[in-house]
C-alpha cells in the first residue's frame, strides 16, 4: 500500500543518512519534499501540516545539533513522529463481558462482513466455537448468507433466527451467545454507499441495546480521505472504540492510515492484508512506521511465519535433506504451498530491512507462476509426484493439457526441481558455502517470470 510513499520517503532521507552536519537549507529541503510525499500519498492536509512543523521544530533543534550523527538522528525523528501520527501504543481488542460483544459498522463496500470472519478466527485462537457470529444486515442481498458461509468455513457458530428486523436480530443474538456460553459475539451490521440519517438511527439503536465493548470502524483504505470523514462522522454518532483497515494489500496510497488517528482520535486495531480468512494484522503502530521507512518488520516477520508456516511439513523435508534423499514434487507442492500461506514473496519481502517496495516485482517474481506450478503438480499422477524422473514427452503433453499450460512451463517446473535437488544435496553434505554461491549464480528461482 505505501509503495510510492515509501520510495518518496526513502529518498528524501538518503540525502541526510550519514551526513555529520546538517544545515538549516538541508532540513527546509527534505521537509518540503516529505509534505509532498505525504500529500501525494492523499494524507490530509492538516495532518501533513501538523506532522511536518513537529520534525522540522525537532530537527532544527539541540537534538540533532548535539547528536554525533545528524543525519541518523533526523531518520530517527521521522520515525519517531510517524509512530506518534500512528498511535504511539499497540491498541488490542479488549474482552468485556460474557459474551465479548464487538459491533461493526461502516459503509457499503469497506470489507465488514469479510472482517467480521477475519476478526472471528483471530479471537477464537483455535477454538472456533467460543465466537458467535450474526449479521443485522437485512438489505444487501445475500449479506447474512455470505456471513453464515465464512462461519461454516471457520468452525464458528452463526446465529440465523427468525427475526425480521435488525434490532431485534441484535438483542435476539444476544441471548443465543448467553445461552450457548460464547467468549465473543460479533455483530456484522448494514453498512450504505454514503452516510445518512436512517443508518445512523439503526446502528445508535443497535449499539444501545446491546452494549458492545468494541465498536469498530471498518475502513477501506482505498477511499482516502472520504473514508476518514466517514470514520468521524460515525466517531460523531456513537462512541467508536477504534478502527479496523481494509484492503491493504491493494494500491491504495496510504492517506487513509496515516489521517484516520489525527483526525479521529481512535487506534487503528487491525490491518487487513489480504482476501484469506488469516489476512488479518495486529497494528502495531511503531513495526508499521519502520515499514514505511523502508526499514522493514522483523519481528512481525518472524510471527507471520510462527503462526503460518506448517512446522511438520518443513521438518519433514529437513529430515529428507539430512538422511540425503531427493525431495519429490510433493515436497515441492508444500514448498510453494507454504509461500502462499505467508502471502506471497511480496508480502514478505515488504518486511525485510532493505528491500524497497515492489522488489519481487522487479526482480521478475510473479505470483500467479507459483499457482501455475501448483497445478501442473496436481496434473500428475502419484506416481509421477514421487519419481519425476518418468515424466517423458507424452506424460508431459497429459500433465500440461491438464494443467491448462504449455509443455514449456512444465520444462521449466522439472528444471528448477532438478536445481532443488542439487542444492539441497549440497545443504546435506555441508557445503553452505557451495550452495550460496550456485544461488547467487544459478537460474531463475520459483515463482519467477519468463
Amino acid at each position: 500500500m505505501f509503495a510510492t510513499l515509501t520510495e518518496r520517503l526513502s529518498g528524501a532521507l538518503e540525502q541526510l543518512r550519514g551526513r555529520g552536519r546538517i544545515t538549516e537549507d538541508n532540513v527546509r529541503d527534505t521537509v518540503r519534499e516529505i509534505r509532498m510525499a505525504l500529500l501525494e500519498a492523499d494524507v490530509a492536509l492538516p495532518v501533513a501540516k501538523a506532522f511536518i512543523e513537529r520534525v522540522r521544530e525537532r530537527a532544527l533543534g539541540e537534538e540533532v545539533a548535539k547528536s554525533l550523527n545528524p543525519g541518523q538522528t533526523f531518520v530517527k525523528i521521522v520515525h519517531d513522529e510517524l509512530v506518534a501520527l500512528l498511535g504511539s501504543a499497540q491498541s488490542v481488542i479488549a474482552r468485556t463481558g460474557s459474551p465479548s460483544i464487538v459491533l461493526l459498522v461502516g459503509l457499503q463496500g469497506a470489507g465488514k462482513t469479510t472482517t467480521a470472519g477475519k476478526l472471528a478466527r483471530q479471537l477464537a485462537k483455535g477454538s472456533p466455537a467460543d465466537v458467535l457470529l450474526v449479521s443485522t444486515d437485512i438489505y444487501r442481498p445475500a449479506a447474512r448468507e455470505q456471513l453464515e458461509r465464512l462461519a461454516a468455513d471457520l468452525g464458528a457458530a452463526y446465529y440465523e433466527g427468525e427475526e425480521t428486523g435488525p434490532l431485534e436480530i441484535a438483542k435476539a443474538a444476544v441471548v443465543e451467545a448467553k445461552r450457548r456460553g460464547s467468549r465473543w459475539l460479533i455483530i456484522d451490521t448494514a453498512g450504505r454507499l454514503h452516510v445518512d440519517d436512517a443508518m445512523m438511527v439503526e446502528v445508535r439503536e443497535i449499539y444501545a441495546a446491546v452494549a458492545p465493548g468494541e465498536a469498530l470502524f471498518v475502513l477501506d483504505s482505498m477511499v482516502g480521505q472520504d473514508a476518514v470523514n466517514s470514520a468521524r462522522a460515525f466517531h460523531e454518532a456513537l462512541p467508536l472504540t477504534g478502527v479496523i483497515l481494509t484492503k491493504t494489500d491493494g494500491d491504495a496510497r496510504g492517506g487513509a492510515a496515516l489521517s484516520v488517528r489525527e483526525v479521529t482520535g481512535l487506534p487503528i486495531k487491525l490491518i487487513g492484508t489480504g482476501e484469506k480468512l488469516d489476512a488479518l494484522e495486529p497494528f502495531v503502530p511503531e513495526r508499521f512506521a519502520s515499514r514505511i521507512l523502508g526499514m522493514g518488520d522483523v519481528v512481525g516477520l518472524v510471527e507471520q511465519v510462527q503462526a503460518q508456516v506448517d512446522r511438520d511439513a518443513m521438518e519433514r523435508v529437513a529430515a529428507k535433506v539430512k538422511r540425503g534423499r531427493d525431495l519429490n514434487m510433493n515436497d515441492l507442492r508444500e514448498q510453494l504451498q507454504q509461500i502462499g500461506k505467508l502471502g506471497g514473496l511480496e508480502a514478505l519481502l515488504d518486511k525485510v530491512p532493505g528491500v524497497k517496495p515492489g522488489a519481487a516485482a522487479a526482480a521478475g517474481f510473479d505470483e500467479r507462476a507459483i499457482r501455475r506450478q501448483i497445478a501442473l503438480i496436481d496434473s500428475m499422477t502419484r506416481r509421477e509426484r514421487a519419481n519425476p524422473g518418468i515424466i517423458d514427452g507424452s506424460r508431459k503433453r497429459r500433465i500440461a493439457a491438464g494443467a491448462g499450460l504449455g509443455i514449456q512451463d512444465l520444462n521449466r517446473l522439472l528444471k528448477q526441481h532438478r536445481q532443488l535437488v542439487k542444492t539441497m544435496k549440497r545443504v546435506g553434505k555441508g557445503g553452505m558455502g557451495r550452495m550460496l554461491g550456485a544461488v547467487g549464480k544459478g537460474p531463475a528461482g520459483f515463482g519467477r517470470r519468463r
